[in-house]
């Protein structure tokens, strides 16, 4: 569902940000087809060598052990970050090209635990990012519960998502912006430097 959010087509670059084994970074490369091409970045060692493994002698994906959220990599049209942060990493907003989508999964530090934790839908969110120009529009999908991203949380934006989870209006989520001074009453959640607002 996640990934036909994010509607990869052929041609274009999609980068799978916490590729696991890479079943996921598998399905992007046969989406993008020939001409397009997918790079793959996972944080843990381990994961990450039996990634390259599995796609080693494969044209047009690059594997890239590392921090999701601080790894370069060439612009997108497709980022599809599968791990929960706290924010949205500066990196993937200014490396997703004009009509470029983001698949971004937002969690408290509620968003991997159990059923004790309360309902899923007061834990975590992803949302689909696409960039129109100078416009961030946003789109609520489904709720989460998914592990930590390394590199994408913060404290402050950890509390503020716990306290916009309570309120129960994440549906109406419609803009991302890179800044605070958004209006209060337009806000869903406010971290440092940005805000998921309804308008």
């Amino acid at each position: 569902m996640l990934i036909a959010a994010a509607a990869p087509k052929p041609g274009e670059h999609a980068v799978h940000i916490g590729a696991g084994v890479g079943y996921f970074t598998a399905i992007l490369r046969h989406l993008v087809g020939g001409r397009g091409r997918v790079t793959a970045i996972e944080f843990d060692a381990g994961l990450a060598a039996r990634l390259a493994a599995n796609f080693k002698g494969a044209k047009k994906v690059e594997v890239i052990q590392g921090d999701g959220a601080a790894v370069e990599f060439a612009p997108a049209d497709v980022i599809y970050v599968n791990a929960g942060a706290t924010r949205p990493a500066s990196s993937w907003l200014d490396r997703l090209r004009g009509g470029g989508r983001l698949i971004l999964p937002l969690t408290s530090n509620k968003g991997f635990m159990g059923p004790e934790s309360g309902p899923i839908e007061r834990r975590g969110a992803v949302f689909r990012i696409e960039r129109r120009g100078d416009e961030l529009l946003a789109r609520w999908i489904s709720p989460v519960a998914i592990f930590p991203c390394e590199g994408a949380r913060d404290a402050a934006s950890e509390a503020a998502l716990g306290a916009a989870f309570e309120n129960g209006r994440v549906r109406e989520v419609t803009r991302l912006y890179r800044r605070e001074d958004v209006p209060e009453e337009d806000c869903w959640v406010r971290g440092p430097g940005w805000c998921l607002a309804y308008r």
